[in-house]
């Protein structure tokens, strides 16, 4: 299902390109908007077969918002892509109410998301994204963990009607999944089985959580790893289930540690199955310019603070 040892390194956003020829090869309604960033977010792949199904719209989110609403409303499936930092940074608004208030089939993609844009600094470190989109009616979220299940997002959500959001990064990331790895929007993966803590994990977080539960096995520590790869609709089912047989759960995410996937997961245990918790994410701050490696040592997003945290929420069972 996994293979943590793999030498195949893809940034997520490389599935978007992947996907779209895929899927345009397939659904002649399938059209790809960037705003002047199409090389880089990869969504220009598309026009390289199929120029006429690209839309570059310059540099103006808003207008990529409202291109995309529109194509939806003409019958085609709109991808609309851009950098985190300005979709949705930029035009939230054009999203709520051209897109979600009237639940437009409309596919948003951001690339560059997160700590890991590294030396593009703090203004370009979008850490709020999954807060801001999971709170919208009718949104789907969605948060690949690396580049092949981020090729099977963008081909799923093609035929998931409404509104969705894809999150996807620039740096390279183990290629740890494969064709066998169950991929269903809404359906969280069990990738390790675990009795004594969960570890809920989305992105390239998901990595580093199998990573830490490898260490901990060596110690005597059986963790549960889980990928949600869908953090809207979050499969409550599966995180009932590991807060009754686990009886603890860590949380780990490449965002802040406000109104993300921790957040998502405290709603279902707060109402469901109390049980110790803890999240590991962006400590409400912003980052600064620096390597992806030596900014996820410095604000805690690493295998090491997540094995530090099981045995916080394990002494408090």
């Amino acid at each position: 299902m996994y293979n943590l040892n793999s030498d195949v390194k893809k940034g997520t956003r490389e599935g978007l390109g992947d996907g779209l020829i895929e899927l345009a090869d397939k659904n002649k309604d399938v059209v790809s908007l960037s705003s002047g960033v199409g090389d880089s977010t990869k969504a220009f792949s598309i026009k390289k077969k199929y120029p006429e199904r690209y839309v570059e719209t310059g540099i103006a989110e808003q207008n990529l918002v409202g291109m995309a609403a529109g194509l939806s409303l003409a019958g085609k499936i709109p991808y609309a892509s851009s950098f985190a930092a300005f979709l949705p940074g930029r035009c939230f608004d054009q999203i709520r109410v051209s897109v979600c208030y009237s639940n437009l089939n409309v596919k948003l993609v951001s690339t560059h998301a997160g700590l890991t844009v590294g030396k593009d600094g703090a203004s370009h470190q979008m850490m709020e994204d999954i807060a801001m989109m999971r709170a919208l009616p009718n949104m789907k979220v969605i948060v690949p963990a690396d580049a092949l299940e981020a090729k099977r997002a963008v081909v799923a959500v093609a035929d998931e009607f409404g509104p969705s959001y894809i999150r996807l990064g620039r740096e390279k990331l183990p290629v740890f999944t494969n064709v066998d790895t169950p991929f269903v929007i809404g359906k969280a993966v069990t990738l390790k089985k675990g009795t004594d803590v969960t570890i809920i994990a989305t992105g390239l977080m998901v990595y580093h959580s199998l990573i830490a539960a490898e260490k901990l096995e060596q110690e005597g520590i059986s963790a549960r790893v889980i990928n949600m790869h869908t953090i809207k609709p979050i499969d409550k089912d599966v995180i009932i289930k590991a807060a009754n047989e686990t009886g603890a759960i860590v949380t780990a995410e490449e965002h802040q540690i406000y109104g993300g996937l921790g957040s998502a997961v405290g709603e279902v245990v707060v109402q469901n199955k109390l049980v110790p918790m803890k999240i590991i994410g962006m400590p409400d701050k912003f980052g600064e310019s620096g390597s992806a490696h030596d900014l996820l040592v410095k604000y805690g997003l690493t295998d090491k603070e997540i094995i530090k945290a099981v045995k916080e929420v394990i002494s408090k069972k």
